[in-house]
């Protein structure tokens, strides 16, 4: 036999596919039925094995008797959430301790300056350091308990993790702030949590902090911590309004000469106030406590103990913010494990260039940097053929994918995918998104492409960060997996949106171990999130599929009617529209007192001059922008889009302004977490919106 039909041979993904290939080749190419029974056997020895899933993949949740309906995870033994995966770790700081043992004393936190390699502290380095931060903090008056909060206020960096885990070797509560919130948000957070020390990364944060103590703002504000160096004239500052500046080597060597005994925190004590940005009004301060991590931790460990495994070998990329409790529970998981934490260099700009770096096996996402890959993967594929190719193996790994089989090692990764997964560093085995959602279309290709384990979660800071995720094994998309173990969920009737539970679809809602104990200082929006039996309401309208798993359709919140009274949920309508594709983001607007809807639409700076080439019109991105060409062409592809998914006619837009600028955090039309901030949106497009309301005849 030839070596070319050898080579096919062995990458037959069925064995019917095999021996149908063997009937087609003429009999004088054959080796005889020995050969056929060698290569048989070979064939069996060397395919792909599909992952054995830890449960029936047609049954993914099972109702908890006498609930009113509750779904739990099929992975669990009785109707108990599981609130520990390992009896010695019920807090973060045991976590930290179990990691020091299996580790090793293995490396644990590193960093890297520009084009140099990682450099690694050691766990007992880390531990001695992050004693000596906490007893440096005893030293300056703070005190060892669940009600002494400390605020953190810098990027993802090694410091990062050892304040955090001295504040918890002394039962304190961090209080994590970030840049994105806004200097009128972090001002109202200082004073909510009432925080006397503040660590920040570098200077211009220093002044930030310093203004708001000038104007008598933050007047509660003693202490600023500095990571980085800094000036005389920042000492100065911050004397003239009675604030210690203090480095962050200072305050090691005051602990060091001051070295404390830890004092550990219990369960439910607090660990984090994560103060989430809404979308209107100030951030509300969830109470997290270390039972609610841990109890999150723990049910990812328990659902894929015999799939992924976290060790001492794994390595995790640090760069989603460690102000956000996903990062918070990933770094929790791989701590508890002994793993090493690469931090990247601070610049999402030269990411790439540090995944090559650190060769990471574990890589946390959200989808915005999904659909940039995705975007760029396609966009290389410039020529009929390279796109044909992409397709055709993107196709042949897909029909992996429905089999069970996670692989990175078959002839379509070797001749077209190898490069992708190199891109990461090469090593990553685990990948897991959440946050937002991901499209079905990216989520699967992504899976095929970079061959790894890819899980999708879903969640929010209320439920420490995830209450349903991904089965090992079940490899399909379009939904968001089934209950942690650490959690019930229940459907709820969302009567005026026509979502009943006994349809299987309504309102999300939660509980278990992992759910938070309120908002700091604010018993009515408590009362809002929790009800009287402790059920977390999350806003997010789901459904049930036959095989057990959740999808998220749509949002509670942001509802509203149209004169005729329909019931709108803009950001359902949203998610159809951004499947143009000229169409990078989309506000839909509607108001009660008009029959109709309209949407604010920003084009997409890359595809929409070819989009446009090919229906004849020509110019820069700002011309096509004000080209009324333009605009109906995309207004049509919209509401085609829209037809297909389904939206019924009054959910359709009846007209659209281009907007040539991205909605983003720094114009304030964003969340830190990339939502839309739609009072905001409304203000600025006003002029836009009333134009189109006065124009548009129905």
């Amino acid at each position: 036999m030839q070596a070319h039909e050898l080579f096919r041979y062995f990458r037959m993904p069925e064995l019917a596919d095999f021996r149908q290939y063997v009937r087609t080749l003429p009999t004088n190419t054959l080796m005889g039925f020995g050969a056929f029974a060698a290569l048989t056997t070979f064939w069996y020895a060397t395919r792909p094995k599909a992952l054995k899933p830890p449960c029936d993949l047609s049954m993914q949740s099972v109702e908890v008797a006498g609930s009113d309906g509750a779904r739990r995870s099929p992975l669990l033994n009785s109707d108990e959430p599981l609130e520990y995966f390992y009896d010695d770790v019920r807090t973060l700081y045991e976590g930290f301790q179990r990691g020091i043992h299996v580790s090793n004393n293995g490396p644990c936190l590193g960093s890297r300056k520009p084009d140099q390699p990682y450099e690694w502290l050691s766990y007992k380095q880390v531990e001695d350091m992050s004693e000596c931060i906490g007893s440096a903090l005893l030293q300056k008056g703070v005190k060892a308990a669940s009600d002494q909060f400390v605020g953190i206020f810098a990027q993802n960096r090694p410091e990062w993790v050892i304040i955090e885990q001295g504040c918890y070797a002394y039962s304190m509560v961090i209080v994590p702030l970030y840049d994105t919130l806004g200097t009128e948000a972090i001002t109202y957070i200082v004073n909510k949590a009432e925080l006397s020390v503040v660590f920040v990364d570098k200077p211009e944060k220093v002044n930030m902090l310093l203004e708001g103590v000038e104007n008598k703002l933050t007047p509660g504000l003693k202490i600023v911590v500095v990571m980085d160096s800094y000036g005389s004239e920042l000492l100065e500052r911050g004397k003239k309004c009675g604030v210690e500046i203090i480095s962050m080597k200072a305050m090691e060597d005051l602990g060091r000469a001051n070295r404390k005994k830890p004092k550990p925190p219990a369960p439910e004590d607090l660990a984090v106030i994560c103060f989430t940005s809404g979308t209107t009004g100030n951030p509300k301060g969830a109470l997290i406590t270390h039972g609610n991590i841990v109890s999150d931790s723990s049910a990812f460990v328990k659902m894929t103990e015999n799939t992924v495994s976290p060790s001492p070998d794994d390595t995790l990329i640090s760069f989603l913010p460690l102000a956000h409790m996903f990062e918070r529970v990933v770094e929790c998981v791989m701590l508890c494990h002994g793993a090493k934490i690469g931090f990247f260099q601070g610049d999402i700009r030269l990411l790439m260039d540090d995944l090559k770096a650190l060769q990471p096996t574990i890589f946390p996402v959200v989808p915005r940097l999904l659909n940039r890959m995705f975007d760029r993967i396609f966009g290389q594929a410039n020529t009929t053929l390279k796109r044909w190719l992409l397709d055709f193996a993107s196709k042949r790994k897909e029909a992996e994918l429905r089999s069970g089989i996670i692989r990175n090692n078959s002839l379509w990764d070797k001749l077209i995918f190898r490069k992708i997964q190199a891109s990461l560093g090469g090593k990553v085995r685990l990948m897991v998104t959440g946050a937002a959602p991901v499209s079905a279309t990216v989520l699967t290709f992504l899976r095929a492409a970079l061959g790894c384990q890819f899980y999708e979660g879903y969640g929010q800071t209320e439920c420490t960060a995830g209450c349903s995720l991904t089965i090992p094994g079940d490899w399909t998309a379009g939904h968001v997996g089934s209950p942690m173990p650490c959690n019930w969920i229940k459907l709820v009737d969302v009567e005026e949106m026509n979502y009943l539970a006994a349809k299987g679809e309504g309102e999300v809602c939660v509980k278990g171990p992992n759910v938070f104990k309120g908002y700091l200082k604010d018993p009515a929006k408590t009362a809002e999130a929790l009800d009287k039996d402790g059920w977390l309401h999350t806003g997010d309208i789901g459904k049930w599929l036959p095989n057990g798993t959740l999808k998220i359709i749509d949002r509670k919140k942001h509802i509203f009617k149209l004169a005729q009274g329909e019931y709108i949920a803009p950001e359902k309508i949203e998610n159809v529209y951004q499947r143009s594709e000229p169409v990078a983001q989309v506000f839909v607007h509607g108001e009660s007192l008009q029959a109709f809807l309209i949407a604010i639409v920003v084009p997409d700076v890359e595809t929409l001059g070819r989009w446009a080439r090919k229906r004849g019109v020509e110019g820069s991105f700002e011309e096509l922008c004000r080209n009324k060409d333009v605009r109906k062409a995309i207004l049509e592809d919209m509401v085609r889009i829209g037809k297909e998914s389904g939206l019924k006619a009054f959910e359709q837009v009846k007209g659209i302004f281009l907007h040539s600028e991205l909605f983003s955090v720094e114009n304030g039309l964003l969340t830190p977490t990339m939502k839309a901030k739609r009072p905001e949106l409304r203000n600025y497009f006003r002029a836009q919106i009333d134009e189109l309301y006065s124009t548009i005849k129905v």
